[in-house]
């Protein structure tokens, strides 16, 4: 019960905070879809890198969608500076289906190759991610399709794989998932004229408790990005973009106790463009730190790519 207030609360705060951008389930097909897209390593503090809604041409659609992360940690508690390596690499599937003109289902499955770099050697890992599913509802839609506003509620399914030993270093988040099943709010707005659009979004995931008894920290995300179409006829849409976006992360816990430097945030600023031609449609976008401060100053955040295509159906 005390999680289901939790959940009606937060989804009434950002109802009336408005913090982020992202589009809608029925959009104009002469510009953005929105989806919700959760690209992480598990959801911790430097190993989420979801980044929140994921901007596309196509309302519905399959595709993939390739991210990479970089970060460097404390190679062990004896090292001041930050000297390791921390590579985070994901190839998602993910597709969107609305059921009804109001209602869409979305559903993304991560394969997560990782890499840090060690005095000791390098250790990868690499496997199956967790399983996103996620109801998207249309909240608000003006009648000149100015103004939209979107809500969703998901679920994140354990499958992949949490190795106990993991939690033992410098970030815990070097898994391939938490263990648990974790639940998700999302809302967004999308203001959008001629060839200007501004979509503004913010996410909220509630991480359990696994059978390990870890409990990754809880994760609120928001983000605000520009779009302008640069090329549009019949055929092709070509448009640039650039904004920033958010991370806040809660101290992990064990046992049901806090641990210390697990909690931290971050803010990135990003520049990318999206295309279409026909029913295919292509994106990519760089993310550079503005400020970084997690896991208690042993972690940074340094950069982050992604590319995606995707197929209209």
């Amino acid at each position: 019960m005390k999680r289901i207030i939790l959940i009606i609360s937060l989804i009434l705060c950002n109802l009336f905070q408005a913090k982020e951008i992202a589009d809608s389930l029925y959009i104009p097909t002469d510009f953005h879809a929105i989806v919700f897209d959760d690209c992480d390593a598990c959801g911790c503090a430097a190993g989420n890198g979801s980044s929140g809604f994921e901007s596309l041409l196509n309302p519905q659609f399959i595709g993939i969608k390739y991210f990479a992360q970089h970060y460097k940690a404390k190679e062990n508690l004896f090292v001041k500076d930050l000297t390791q390596d921390q590579y985070f690499n994901t190839i998602q599937l993910w597709g969107k289906i609305p059921l009804t003109k109001k209602l869409s289902v979305y559903a993304s499955l991560p394969f997560h190759f990782h890499e840090k770099k060690t005095m000791q050697g390098d250790i990868k890992i690499n496997g199956i991610g967790d399983l996103n599913l996620m109801g998207i509802y249309q909240l608000i839609n003006s009648k000149d399709n100015i103004h939209q506003l979107n809500g969703g509620v998901g679920v994140k399914v354990p499958l992949g794989k949490f190795d106990e030993k993991g939690i033992t270093g410098v970030n815990p988040s070097f898994q391939l998932g938490t263990g648990s099943w974790d639940y998700q709010m999302v809302l967004n707005y999308k203001f959008q004229k001629n060839k200007v659009a501004v979509l503004l979004n913010t996410d909220y995931t509630i991480k359990t408790e696994n059978k390990k008894h870890y409990d990754f920290g809880n994760q609120w995300n928001y983000s605000a990005t520009g779009f302008y179409q640069l090329i549009t006829n019949e055929k092709v849409i070509f448009s640039g973009k650039v904004g920033m976006q958010g991370e806040v992360y809660d101290r992990n816990k064990q046992f049901r106790e806090d641990l210390p430097n697990t909690a931290g945030s971050a803010l990135y600023g990003k520049l990318g463009f999206e295309a279409s031609y026909k029913k295919f449609s292509l994106g990519s976008e760089v993310m550079l730190p503005a400020y970084s401060n997690l896991a208690g100053g042993d972690i940074e955040a340094k950069s982050r790519l992604s590319i995606f295509i995707n197929f209209g159906i």
